[in-house]
């Protein structure tokens, strides 16, 4: 299993480096050409959503990105450190957290994209965790 590992500070202007990361290690995994484009777009969502979520808080720590070749599927997980509606959870200024319509409709955008999607959110943060086919590779005769 190969883990390729993005850190990037929760900055609009980075969430396209990490769509390109993503795409180039998608490909190189064996993910089928044709899904690349929703790669992106599925990713970019999640990168947006986290670095919204820790501009919103005031979270200062790093978005996280883990692309994760394994047999047989390709995984991106994208986590966020920002508190996340539960509870008595507070962001920035003491204001109580809560799932904002842009948050919920940027979840529905990546279930839209990808089949395999898997969200846990709590008080510490957030992980959303998109998985793909991938086709091996053909080895030629010799």
């Amino acid at each position: 299993m190969a883990t390729v590992e993005l850190r990037f500070s929760a900055l609009p202007e980075h969430v396209r480096t990490a769509r390109l990361v993503a795409a180039a290690v998608a490909r190189r995994s064996g993910v089928d050409e044709a899904v690349l484009d929703e790669v992106r777009l599925a990713v970019g969502e999640a990168c947006s959503r986290a670095v919204g979520l820790h501009q919103l808080s005031g979270v200062t720590a790093p978005v996280k990105v883990s692309l994760i070749e394994e047999e047989k599927q390709f995984s991106i997980e994208v986590g966020d450190e920002a508190p996340h509606a539960v509870p008595g959870a507070r962001g920035a200024g003491g204001a109580e957290l809560e799932e904002t319509e842009e948050d919920e409709m940027g979840l529905a955008v990546i279930s839209g994209l990808v089949d395999d999607v898997e969200v846990s959110t709590g008080e510490n943060g957030g992980l959303i965790r998109m998985t793909w086919p991938t086709t091996p590779a053909i080895t030629p005769l010799a």
